[in-house]
């Protein structure tokens, strides 16, 4: 049974249309299928909303800390209501998983990302569950850090907004504790193949229009 919900990234207007802010962006999608207003609250370093969901309550929660030190947020809350780790979930992006794809995880490590890594370290284990929304690997480890501050092209975020949607359709399932279904539901999806251009009657391959959406910014 999921009672806090918990989308990554980083404070600020600079960040809002990265890869690394897919959480953010997850997290938006549901405050809005809930019909809550996230608000700053000091107290637990993030934006927040409470509200009840089939007689359950629910928490939802962006961290304003920056990625690094996103469990000092999540732990702040969770310690003060008592959420034990396996009734929280964490939304974040996903370097192993092709845009348009997302996938559920329960436990494990926190596979190098620094948002993952700090929550470990607050709530003192892994036992929590991951929503993995896939943003795509550079192909290239040296770029990964500028490759998650960079907005996907248009095609990706397309693609990342509708896995968003279906996801947010096993919600109930999840608050309910019914996370097999849960998982099914959102693993059960294959988005379509990429479409190749066919060649034109002169024998040349039409070419695809490439799209330039390119902000790098700090870390």
């Amino acid at each position: 049974m999921i009672k806090l919900f918990v989308g990554l990234g980083n404070p600020g207007p600079e960040y809002q249309d990265t890869r690394h802010n897919a959480g953010f962006w997850w997290l938006d999608a549901l405050a809005r299928e809930l019909k809550v207003q996230l608000a700053m609250d000091k107290s637990y370093y993030g934006l927040l909303a409470r509200t009840a969901v089939q007689g359950n309550t629910v928490w939802l929660l962006a961290p304003q800390t920056f990625m690094n030190l996103s469990g000092k947020s999540v732990g702040a809350l969770a310690r003060f209501f008592k959420i034990a780790p396996d009734e929280i979930l964490v939304a974040h992006d996903e370097l192993d998983v092709a845009p348009g794809q997302v996938k559920l995880k329960f436990g494990g490590s926190h596979a190098g990302h620094n948002g993952l890594r700090d929550i470990h370290a607050q709530l003192g284990s892994g036992d929590y569950w991951r929503l993995r929304l896939g943003i795509g690997h550079p192909g290239n480890k040296a770029e990964v850090a500028n490759w998650v501050l960079k907005k996907p092209i248009l095609d990706e975020r397309i693609a990342i907004d509708q896995c968003i949607d279906r996801s947010i359709k096993a919600v109930p399932d999840l608050i309910q504790g019914a996370m097999e279904r849960a998982t099914m539901q959102i693993h059960t999806h294959k988005p379509p193949r990429p479409h190749t251009p066919k060649a034109n009657p002169e024998g040349i391959a039409a070419q695809p229009v490439q799209n330039a959406l390119k902000a790098v910014e700090p870390d």
